[in-house]
């Protein structure tokens, strides 16, 4: 297990090429358990990070726009941190952290994709809650309902989705056919616009920070 590197490291030599780095104190140092890329395309690089201990000193200043998803010790918190903002970890003193970050990329983003399907757009839907937005997302907490299935909908949007419980998600199309996901906490998927589904928990529990790119 890696030993003595300061979060401040990781996320500069990971995440964000360029960054300005803050000079973390001598007490500013924490033992990691993972830091592993999930996802990297032309609208985010996503990496899922675990640590044992918080590190609450000023980490850096990010050349880009990020969103941090906690998993553990508190699920669901979400946290925006615009370009050039001092991220700071929160401590976990009792248990291992984790948190999904989505590093928001420069690129153009897609001409607005227009809902033809004749099927309400995904969110919001009943039961969704928006905990951000601003002109680049908006993040949703949505929680299913064991055996009921959700509206039939139109993703107008590519999405990240992190989910925060185990379960099993059956997902129809308008022509019957379905797929089973099974999820378990801290999955992270990216899942491309245009598609049109409905969604059943089947099995266990699902509740998922849904984050949609404009």
């Amino acid at each position: 297990m890696v030993r003595l590197i300061s979060l401040m490291t990781l996320l500069t030599g990971l995440l964000a090429p360029g960054l300005q780095r803050e000079r973390p104190s001598t007490n500013d140092f924490l033992t990691l358990d993972g830091a592993r890329p999930i996802i990297d395309n032309q609208r985010a690089s996503v990496w899922d990070l675990a640590w044992t201990r918080g590190v609450p000193a000023a980490m850096e200043r990010p050349s880009s726009n990020s969103v941090w998803i906690s998993v553990a010790p508190t699920p669901g918190t979400v946290v925006y941190w615009p370009k050039g903002a001092e991220r700071r970890a929160a401590q976990s003193p009792n248990a291992p952290a984790r948190t999904v970050v989505i590093d928001l990329k420069d690129q153009p983003a897609p001409a607005k994709l227009e809902n033809k399907s004749g099927f309400p757009n995904a969110f919001p839907r009943p039961g969704s809650k928006k905990v951000f937005e601003n002109d680049r997302i908006v993040v949703w907490d949505y929680t299913w309902t064991p055996g009921l299935a959700t509206p039939m909908h139109f993703h107008d949007k590519d999405v990240v989705v992190v989910y925060l419980k185990d379960g099993a998600l059956k997902s129809t199309t308008p022509d019957g056919k379905s797929t089973v996901n099974a999820l378990i906490v801290g999955k992270t998927t990216f899942n491309a616009r245009d598609r049109v589904h409905t969604e059943t928990l089947i099995e266990g529990e699902s509740r998922a920070i849904i984050t949609e790119f404009k």
